[in-house]
């Protein structure tokens, strides 16, 4: 299969993305893994003329807004996120008319449309540093209360506000899991990702996005780590840390997202092979992606 994939990139020019999330037999199949800003941030520069996504729907409809001239493709149509429908245009425009200074933030983990709400997007990794830049006090933070919520932490001087979404991988994570793994490893050091609940962050040593967490694990000097996210990092925490003698750990409830489960190594072949799966631009394409231009300026600050 890895070789028929390779086949047919250089038949169609063609470069495979892959999230940190999606199963390790897709992540092998791919020119480059990242989280969502990484791979957002990344598709500008790529001098191709067909992208596939391997990922959940709103990161493959992102590429193609900040890459309309190219062919997107999304191995798996079906994969969405729940999360990223969480939040209500009249929520919104309560919040706006509250509040004169006010900057409505909006997660990537969301629809095209949701983006075209908002004033500037963010990623787990710089969702503290592109709130911190804008000049407004009042931030409205959707679709995710726990990002939103670690983001009003680390940024008290902000009123940050909160919606109420959540996604449910993350939210599966329990406290009482995460202290049995505690007590199983006492020296593990407990790493989580932000989307978690207040109650799981509370347990945490280390709080960071996907790529944040690899890379702590990876440089870290600690033996045992305790992962709060989904299990698809594995993969890449195995591949940096090969010969360490590292150990990871997550919890006895296995925190995989179903959507990312879906795009399997077969999809990415197919979508090279029939050109299935072709994103196409949202009518509020100019909308959204002013928000995710303006996320690449203020995180590049």
């Amino acid at each position: 299969m890895a070789a028929q994939v390779e086949e047919l990139k250089r038949q169609h020019d063609a470069v495979v993305l892959a999230h940190y999330y999606v199963p390790a037999a897709t992540q092998a199949l791919a020119d480059h893994v990242g989280d969502s800003f990484y791979l957002a941030r990344l598709a500008r520069t790529l001098d191709c003329k067909t992208i596939v996504l391997a990922g959940v729907s709103f990161m493959a409809e992102a590429v193609k807004m900040l890459n309309p001239s190219r062919t997107v493709l999304n191995p798996e149509p079906r994969a969405n996120c729940p999360m990223a429908h969480m939040v209500r245009k009249a929520d919104v425009d309560a919040v706006r008319e509250r509040y004169d200074d006010l900057a409505v933030v909006c997660y990537v983990n969301s629809t095209a449309q949701i983006k075209s709400w908002s004033d500037v997007c963010v990623t787990s990794s710089n969702a503290v540093k592109v709130v911190g830049e804008l000049p407004q006090h009042n931030i409205l933070f959707i679709p995710d209360m726990n990002l939103g919520r670690y983001v009003r932490e680390q940024l008290p001087q902000k009123n940050v506000i909160l919606n109420r979404g959540y996604c449910p991988t993350h939210q599966r994570i329990i406290p009482q899991e995460v202290e049995q793994l505690e007590l199983e490893h006492p020296e593990a050091e407990v790493c989580a990702h932000p989307e978690c609940s207040e109650e799981v962050l509370r347990e945490a040593d280390f709080v960071g996005s996907t790529k944040q967490i690899i890379e702590h694990i990876a440089n870290g000097d600690g033996r045992e780590y305790i992962v709060l996210t989904v299990v698809g990092v594995a993969a890449e925490i195995t591949r940096l840390t090969e010969g360490q003698d590292k150990r990871v750990y997550f919890p006895a409830t296995p925190p995989i997202c179903p959507n990312m489960a879906m795009v399997g190594p077969e999809k990415v072949l197919r979508a090279l092979q029939t050109g299935e799966g072709e994103v196409e631009l949202p009518d509020c394409a100019d909308r959204a992606a002013a928000p995710l231009e303006r996320m690449l300026e203020l995180a590049a600050r």
